[in-house]
C-alpha cells in the first residue's frame, strides 16, 4: 500500500508518527512524508494524482496540514483520522459542546476571550483549570485557585484567543490517559502536573476498568475518531473526561509502534470505524452516566 503522512514541523523529530512510517516501510509499504509547514507542495497535483491509499496527519492545532487533509477527504480519498473528526476535537470549545450534548461525563465549561470575563465565574466553582481553546499537548494549561490569580495568566504564553475554564476535578493526583488504536484500548497513568505538592511525573501502563473503557469507546463514537487519546480523572463522582486528542503519542503503550501501524493498515483497507456517524451525532449508553 502507499501512504501519505502529513507531519508538521513541530513533530519532524518525534518518535510518533515517524516510527510508524519506518515500520510501514519495513513491512514493504511505500510511505511519502510531506511537511506542510516546511516545504513547497503542489496541492493540485497531490490531490489529482490520487496515488495514495490513505492520508495520515500529525499536526498542531491551527497547523496547515489539516486543511490539506480536508481537501484530500473532499476529493474522496481515505484519511486517518477522518478529517471531520479531527476538526471536532481540535476546537476544544466545540469539543466540549459535543461532549455535553452526547452525555459524556465532562466538567462544566465556560469560554471567554478575556481573563476579566472569566472572573465572573462563581467563587464556589474554584479551583479552575484554564486552557486555550486551540491548545494541544498540555501546553498553557493552568490551575487557578482564586479569582485574583486570573490576571497573572495574561502574561503567560498561550493566553491569546479564546480561553476555556472548567472546575478542577478533585482526584488522587494521578491523570489517566486512555489510548485507542483502531478500536483497541490501552491505559496509562501519570502523576498529574496540576497536583499540589507532587513529586516528579511518573508514567506506567495500567488496566482499565469496564466503566472507563466504555467511556473511552464512546468518545471515539461521539467524535468519529479511530486513533485518539482521552484524558480521564477519577473524581469523587466517577470518571470525568477532561480532554480528547487525535493521533496522540501512545507513550507507555507496550509495542505501540506495531500496534498503531497495524491500526493504520486496517483503517486504510476498511475505512473509519464510524463511516456514517457525524461527530456528535450519537449518544453514549445510559450506564456510562454523566457528571
Amino acid at each position: 500500500m502507499r501512504f501519505c503522512f502529513l507531519v508538521e514541523e513541530q513533530y519532524r523529530n518525534d518518535g510518533m508518527p515517524l516510527d510508524v512510517v519506518r515500520q510501514l516501510r519495513a513491512w514493504g509499504h511505500r510511505v511519502d512524508v510531506l511537511r506542510p509547514g516546511g516545504s513547497l507542495l503542489d496541492l493540485g497535483e497531490l490531490i489529482r494524482d490520487g496515488a495514495h491509499d490513505a492520508w495520515v496527519l500529525k499536526t498542531v492545532s491551527g497547523g496547515p496540514g489539516l486543511g490539506l487533509l480536508e481537501a484530500a477527504a473532499g476529493a474522496g480519498l481515505t484519511t486517518i483520522n477522518d478529517a471531520r473528526a479531527i476538526r471536532g476535537v481540535r476546537d476544544k470549545a466545540r469539543a466540549a459542546v459535543l461532549a455535553e450534548l452526547a452525555g459524556l461525563p465532562v466538567p462544566a465549561t465556560w469560554a471567554a476571550a478575556r481573563t476579566e470575563d472569566l472572573a465572573r465565574i462563581p467563587v464556589d466553582r474554584y479551583p479552575l483549570v484554564v486552557k486555550p481553546a486551540d491548545g494541544s499537548s498540555g501546553r498553557a494549561v493552568h490551575r487557578v485557585d482564586a479569582p485574583e490569580q486570573l490576571t497573572a495568566l495574561e502574561q503567560c504564553p498561550g493566553s491569546e484567543g479564546l480561553l476555556l475554564a472548567q472546575p478542577y476535578v478533585p482526584n488522587a493526583g494521578v491523570d489517566l490517559k486512555v489510548y485507542c488504536a483502531g478500536g483497541e484500548l490501552f491505559g496509562t497513568e501519570r502523576t498529574s502536573p496540576l497536583a499540589r505538592g507532587g513529586g516528579p511525573v511518573r508514567e506506567r501502563p495500567v488496566a482499565l476498568s469496564p466503566e472507563v473503557a466504555a467511556i473511552a469507546t464512546a468518545v471515539g463514537e461521539v467524535y468519529g475518531l479511530d486513533l485518539y487519546g482521552v484524558d480521564v480523572l477519577l473524581g469523587p463522582d466517577g470518571p470525568v473526561v477532561v480532554d480528547v486528542n487525535d493521533f496522540p503519542s501512545f507513550r507507555q503503550v507496550p509495542d505501540a509502534v506495531a500496534k498503531v501501524s497495524r491500526a493504520v493498515l486496517r483503517l486504510a483497507l476498511n475505512g473509519s470505524s464510524w463511516p456514517s456517524a457525524l461527530p456528535g451525532a450519537v449518544r453514549i449508553p445510559d450506564q456510562v452516566g454523566a457528571v
